[in-house]
């Protein structure tokens, strides 16, 4: 039997037949009782059990308990069941910002940071719903917008797998390269409806070192109600090689909760490529579909019906049987 709640009902006033029901089932007891009462005073009790034993007694009920079960699943059908489904968006922007300062070289990750970040955005990409555009900015120090919002989902992939690192991490740069590139694409597709729902995805591994405050950015995403989701990927004890010496690039995840915060998005932490996969394909959830109220009263009216044509066959086999 479908599942509802009270709250998932477009007409719920339809309920109010249930007290017709109830007045037809209280007046049908009445009726049977009072016919096997004045049976009982014209009747020998003998006789009556041998011309109407029992079992048929009890099932001359069977129809109209049928019919009152039938009602049930048609006043519940009538009263418009609504249940959540999960359907693929057909609009909505994406921007993926990732870090390619040196830090992402460090092997903490197998077999790189920067390696692992590939694959698991490339997965991501590659799985999102059609109707979702989706953008990338890469950042060291200095942000560049790559590819602009798009359904192309070869150009984004093409662009991630050509992704190398560079000095310097300016991490506000790159949120506020992404929102620029959204709203250049916001002011292009608006239309009456205006510009699409916008989210940022931003996984970087350490601490900004260049460019404007991070947070600062995250304040004017938050402006602008387009969430940031971040994503902290390595481990604290990340090393990478540079001229000789190796110097320790622990992740941020301090500066990565607080972005999420100030902007409305969720903070994720992965310190391994198959939790950053996990990650990803949690976000790809989350943002290539949403959740909507859609009508359910189909089941409870084939019930109904089923239960309805039970219960006309049933009066009908006891009818013939009576003659």
């Amino acid at each position: 039997m479908p599942s509802f709640s009270l709250r998932g009902f477009v007409g719920p006033w339809w309920f109010l037949l249930f007290v017709l029901l109830a007045l037809f089932v209280v007046g049908y007891l009445l009726a049977m009782r009072r016919r096997r009462r004045d049976t009982l005073r014209f009747a020998n009790l003998e006789l009556l059990e041998k011309v109407a034993p029992a079992r048929n007694r009890r099932r001359r009920h069977l129809a109209p308990v049928l019919l009152g079960v039938s009602l049930v699943f048609l006043i519940i059908g009538m009263a418009g069941p609504t249940s959540e489904q999960r359907v693929p968006r057909n609009r909505a922007t994406v921007m993926l910002a990732i870090d390619v300062s040196m830090s992402m070289n460090a092997t903490d990750i197998d077999p790189s940071r920067l390696a692992a970040a590939k694959a698991a955005a490339t997965s991501f990409v590659s799985d999102m719903t059609p109707g979702v555009n989706i953008g990338l900015v890469s950042f060291a120090g200095s942000a560049t917008v790559l590819v602009p919002p798009t359904t192309e989902r070869d150009t984004v992939t093409q662009s991630i797998n050509g992704l190398d690192v560079a000095e310097a991490t300016a991490t506000g740069e790159g949120i506020t390269a992404s929102l620029a590139a959204i709203d250049t694409f916001g002011n292009v597709v608006g239309g009456a409806e205006g510009p699409p729902p916008a989210r940022i995805v931003l996984m970087t591994d350490g601490k900004s070192t260049v460019g404007m405050d991070e947070l600062v950015a995250a304040q004017d995403a938050a402006d602008r109600e387009i969430p940031i989701s971040t994503i902290s990927f390595g481990t604290d004890q990340g090393q990478v090689e540079i001229e000789g010496e190796r110097i320790p690039v622990p992740v941020d995840d301090v500066t990565m909760r607080e972005i999420a915060d100030i902007s409305g998005g969720e903070f994720h932490k992965a310190a391994s490529a198959e939790e950053l996969r996990r990650v990803y394909d949690t976000l790809g959830e989350q943002i290539g579909y949403q959740v909507e109220r859609v009508d359910a009263s189909r089941p409870w009216f084939v019930l109904g019906t089923i239960t309805a044509l039970l219960a006309a066959a049933g009066s009908l086999l006891i009818s013939q049987r009576s003659l």
